[in-house]
């Protein structure tokens, strides 16, 4: 379930990529002169809106572009980060109103969704409290790095609607405000990079955990829940690129979510040599 989210998530993310190509921008030392701020809340409803029901709880930390050298920049980097967290329903409206409106809306879900199904179990059990009905979801957007034209925005995701365990996911958006494009893996890479790079991959996932064998991370639990195939959720670092992958990518849950970091040099041979981004993080 949490893998089929993530490509949900990456494809909303995908589909409003192109508002980012919009508008021109004076080069500065650090492009756009982007300034943010933040909103937070912590949320708890009960069913019924009786405190001795269960309830949900929602928690939003997100950070948002309030100043830049342009606003067409501004308000393209705010329905960017506004649909990748919470939806494209959303993009339009003010930040605070976001987060009202979001929280409402998740509220009124939980309730409608739930409240009959508790009456009916307190039909049958006597009152007793399930705990599937207690509800989580938190939402974290934050700025990892913003330096001369890379925006990189990191954006945390858990969630609980019963089960065994909750979801989580951790994605990364990066953003050459140069050309206001995402970055993605064919402007990192020229040629028929995919197979070199998998290899690579495998191949440092060995040296980090100091084993000699891809069947030998395959018998503690890499590769059981599908392919290690490279992704766009990554991000550059000024030494090398770091891959991630979610949980149930290409490991069970009990593994947790799992980063490969690749050097430049080992990537020389794949990685596009006139790619501004790198080359300024490099230098």
């Amino acid at each position: 379930m949490i893998k089929k989210q993530y490509v949900m998530q990456l494809a909303v993310i995908l589909s409003v990529g192109g508002i980012l190509f919009s508008c021109g921008n004076k080069m500065d030392k650090n492009t756009g002169g982007l300034e943010f701020d933040s909103i937070s809340i912590n949320q708890t409803e009960h069913l019924f809106a009786d405190s001795a029901k269960p309830a949900c709880n929602l928690v939003i930390k997100y950070t948002y572009p309030v100043k830049a050298t342009d606003n067409r920049l501004k308000d393209s980097l705010n329905s960017y980060f506004v649909a990748a967290c919470f939806g494209d329903k959303y993009v339009g409206l003010p930040t605070p109103q976001v987060i009202k409106q979001f929280s409402e809306n998740y509220v009124a879900d939980y309730r409608k969704d739930l409240e009959p199904m508790y009456l009916e179990d307190q039909k049958k059990h006597d009152d007793e409290v399930t705990p599937w009905y207690s509800y989580y979801k938190s939402i974290e957007g934050h700025v990892q790095h913003y330096k001369s034209n890379l925006l990189t925005y990191r954006i945390n995701y858990n969630e609980y609607t019963g089960g065994a365990h909750g979801m989580y996911t951790t994605t990364y958006l990066n953003i050459n405000l140069a050309t206001l494009r995402p970055i993605k893996l064919n402007d990192v890479f020229v040629g028929e990079y995919q197979e070199l790079l998998t290899d690579l991959l495998w191949n440092q996932l060995m040296a980090d955990n100091k084993m000699t064998t891809r069947e030998e991370l395959e018998d503690i639990g890499y590769g059981s829940t599908g392919d290690l195939v490279a992704t766009d959720n990554f991000y550059l670092e000024p030494d090398g690129i770091v891959f991630h992958f979610n949980v149930y990518e290409f490991t069970p849950y009990a593994m947790g979510e799992v980063n490969i970091k690749l050097p430049y040099q080992m990537m020389e041979h794949i990685l596009a040599k006139d790619n501004m981004i790198i080359n300024e993080l490099k230098n």
